[in-house]
């Protein structure tokens, strides 16, 4: 039976593959990945959130995908704007087909959610790595992984709900958030050579590396970021916020990067 998760912070996660190195990719040139520093930079990972007090949800392992890891491709989960309302969780469906396998264990976890769970259908497809959502905007990527129809299926089941939706173009980055992400305040973060039109967003803030665009928003004043981006994170002191930073090369080496390790359920 499928009980509900209870009412605090969750942190939904799959272990990596043995395989992981056999992943995809799409802009980076394939090189060694160590699999074993990547389970133990995972597990670091996981424990940046549970020393926060996070509950952590660990999915079944999918040593037969080696993308399995990144499980916020095949999850988006949304909140309602009333404290009655259920809030939506969408089960995705990936553009790389090798990927597609990866959704049916997340129905189980969707649905535990306690939200309503919608799914893309063919021929759309999206992925949770093209998902940025800042205040009631979400901002959908239009990538290599995500395509017009999967866009459209998304804003006909948030623009009900109070949603704006807004398609980016990405041509230069494998998901709109490898390209950028936001800040607590809003504020959209992105190194300049992985972005196509910052103009897009209200309030943009170039970084200085690519491993810095990805931040984990832990709390109003809190992100997690990656180990590899050290002027960005002096660059996120200087503007008040506390950085918690965390090794993840090994994932950096396949185009992942903090956000697409986990599904934050709040």
């Amino acid at each position: 039976m499928v009980t509900t998760e209870p009412a605090h912070r969750t942190l939904l996660v799959r272990p990596p593959s043995p395989a992981l190195a056999d992943g995809e990719l799409t802009h980076l040139e394939r090189v060694p990945v160590d699999a074993a520093l990547a389970a133990a930079q995972w597990a670091r990972y996981v424990d940046v959130f549970r020393d926060l007090g996070w509950a952590v949800r660990e999915l079944p392992a999918a040593d037969e995908h080696p993308d399995g890891v990144f499980v916020e491709d095949a999850v988006v989960v949304f909140d309602a704007p009333g404290s009655d309302a259920r809030g939506l969780a969408v089960l995705t469906r990936p553009g790389a087909l090798s990927r597609r396998g990866e959704i049916e264990s997340m129905r189980p976890v969707a649905a535990a959610t306690g939200r309503e769970v919608a799914e893309i259908a063919e021929p759309g497809t999206l992925e949770g790595g093209d998902i940025l959502k800042v205040g009631r905007t979400v901002y959908v990527g239009r990538t290599l992984r995500t395509n017009a129809e999967g866009a459209a299926q998304l804003r006909a089941l948030l623009e009900p709900r109070g949603w704006s939706v807004v398609e980016v173009p990405v041509t230069k980055a494998l998901h709109l958030k490898t390209a950028v992400t936001a800040l607590p305040d809003g504020t959209v973060i992105g190194y300049p050579p992985l972005v196509d039109d910052p103009s897009v967003f209200p309030s943009f803030l170039p970084v200085p590396e690519a491993e810095g665009t990805a931040v984990v928003v832990l709390d109003q004043d809190t992100v997690l970021l990656s180990e590899g981006a050290p002027g960005t994170a002096a660059l996120l002191r200087e503007r008040g916020l506390t950085v918690r930073t965390t090794p993840v090369s090994e994932f950096e080496k396949l185009e992942g990067c903090v956000t697409c390790l986990s599904v934050r359920v709040r």
